[in-house]
């Protein structure tokens, strides 16, 4: 009965392409608000953090690729697993610099206090290996 069940609901929900589009739908969506958070308030703040690890400040403008630029080309399927590796490494730096001793910590409701973090990047990380699928405003696939 159970292997009927797990059928029936495998055949019905077998769809690889549309969750490919809906996981990078959902991924860039979100990633943007935090890169209109960078417009609204700029990147003043990450400038003076690399300031305070000896890095170059115009590094802060990455942010705005980031969290931008690659999640809107994550969303149209243009060099998805590129744009992908960019928020994989942007995601990365942002946790080292901001979050840096949260590595064990938790919250008070249990939750992991980089679990936003590890979200992000893992699944930047998913974006790569899978790429656009075949939902993409891009045709051209050595462009997806």
């Amino acid at each position: 009965m159970f292997s009927a069940v797990n059928n029936g609901f495998s055949r019905l929900f077998d769809h690889p392409n549309l969750g490919k589009l809906f996981l990078r739908l959902t991924f860039g969506i979100l990633l943007i608000f935090h890169g209109e958070a960078k417009i609204q308030n700029g990147v003043g703040w990450i400038a003076k953090l690399l300031a305070a690890h000896e890095l170059p400040a115009f590094i802060a403008y990455g942010a705005y690729i980031g969290e931008i630029v690659a999640p809107v080309m994550i969303i149209i399927g243009l060099l998805t697993r590129p744009a992908a590796f960019v928020i994989a490494v942007n995601i990365a730096i942002a946790t080292l610099l901001v979050q840096t001793g949260a590595f064990w910590s938790r919250t008070n409701v249990g939750a992991w206090a980089l679990e936003t973090e590890a979200l992000y990047f893992f699944g930047s990380v998913a974006i790569m290996l899978l790429g656009a699928g075949r939902y993409t405003l891009i045709r051209n696939p050595r462009w997806q």
